[in-house]
């Protein structure tokens, strides 16, 4: 029997037709095999330019598993070939025993259509708000944005079974009258009270004239991940003499945005654009860093974050989706005007007492998405959907 696994993607493609990805990865669709003995994906492709791309990149090795390319329906030729692109995603329902629609997307929109048109049972997954995505990312997001809302909210509404990655904004922004759960994508397996110990040395051992780093784990090219607000907060620190921060950014994309807003702020050279890493990389990254950020207007439950409290780091973050269930209310910043004045004083009133308590705090906040939990919670959920759907 096989699974059918919808979303936007993409996936990357070697010249020898292997599959690779970042957060799309063997410990993502290792899950689906608690449904069906198969499983497949629809999704787009991209194929991979170079040596050093494919070498920041996760094989795909999990097996069977099978791919229904499917254009970018998004693009200019894909909404010349709309029809073609609904015929794939059609085909692929039809080929498969039940599918798993990962939304937002476009791709998962159409599967959900097909679904129910041929009967299949579909479960939804629901993992971001596409209102904050479309609407923080653009002008023409900003057009977007109340279709994708709408779309989501009846696709969800309607859904017999639903997974949301937050433990509350999403139920709330999206309500299901379907059976759900909520389950968070993070994957966390080294949780170890050394690493606590160690962050907390770090701390008691940094000097008041000691560079603070700052961290933020995003793509660079997308306004909507926030980076440029902390940028601008730095800028502000600068002219009052406050010159000790360094913010450091990992993720790819073009930088040249960024570069722009840290220029326009004389804080370039404060700035350092590490480009992207391996997934295991970016622990070792996060244990190097003082305290982490999450500046973003469009999330679900960040996975990026809770990796980062998992090493004990002390946290911030805007008041978005999922980030307040994670963060107290003192260490969150709104998404209006007074964002820059907000993180100016969360900065500001940092000190190692305080440091090492939000320490503890985020670790043990970290440790209810181990991995062991969050499997067990989502295995039982799928068993639910499969016995009640059982051919």
């Amino acid at each position: 029997m096989q699974v059918l696994f919808c979303h936007d993607g993409p996936l990357r493609v070697d010249k020898d037709s292997n599959y690779y990805g970042i957060a799309h990865n063997n410990h993502l669709f290792k899950r689906y095999y608690k449904i069906a003995d198969s499983v497949a994906v629809a999704i787009r492709l991209k194929n991979i330019k170079n040596k050093e791309e494919k070498e920041l990149l996760s094989q795909i090795t999990v097996s069977p598993f099978k791919l229904y390319e499917i254009s970018n329906p998004s693009s200019i030729k894909g909404l010349i070939n709309r029809n073609k692109i609904n015929q794939k995603i059609e085909k692929a329902v039809l080929d498969s025993d039940y599918i798993v629609a990962r939304i937002p997307s476009m791709i998962g929109n159409i599967a959900i259509k097909h679904a129910k048109k041929h009967d299949k049972p579909c479960l939804t997954e629901l993992v971001a708000c596409p209102w904050d995505a479309f609407w923080n990312h653009s002008l023409k997001g900003k057009l977007v944005a109340p279709y994708m809302y709408l779309k989501t909210k009846n696709n969800v509404r309607n859904s017999k079974y639903v997974i949301y990655v937050t433990n509350e904004f999403l139920q709330r922004r999206y309500p299901t009258l379907g059976v759900h759960t909520n389950c968070s994508n993070v994957v966390l397996t080294d949780l170890d009270e050394r690493i606590l110990k160690s962050r907390l040395n770090k701390i008691k051992s940094k000097s008041s004239s000691d560079k603070i780093i700052l961290g933020t784990t995003a793509a660079v090219n997308v306004k909507y991940k926030g980076q440029q607000y902390i940028i601008e907060a730095l800028g502000n620190l600068k002219k009052s003499g406050y010159i000790n921060y360094e913010y450091q950014l990992v993720g790819d994309g073009d930088q040249s945005y960024l570069r722009s807003i840290a220029k326009k702020h004389n804080v370039l050279d404060q700035i350092k654009f590490l480009g992207p890493k391996k997934h295991e990389d970016v622990f070792k990254w996060l244990d190097t860093i003082d305290i982490y950020v999450q500046p973003s207007r469009q999330e679900g439950l960040p996975r990026a974050l809770i990796e980062a409290m998992s090493r004990g780091l002390p946290a911030f973050g805007a008041a978005t989706a999922g980030i307040p269930e994670l963060l107290k209310a003192e260490y969150i910043f709104s998404n209006n005007k007074s964002n820059i004045r907000e993180i100016i004083t969360i900065l500001k009133q940092f000190n190692k007492t305080q440091l090492s308590e939000l320490s503890i705090e985020n670790y043990k906040e970290a440790y209810k998405y181990h991995i062991d939990l969050i499997t067990k919670k989502r295995d039982t959920f799928f068993e639910q959907f499969k016995e009640e759907n059982d051919y």
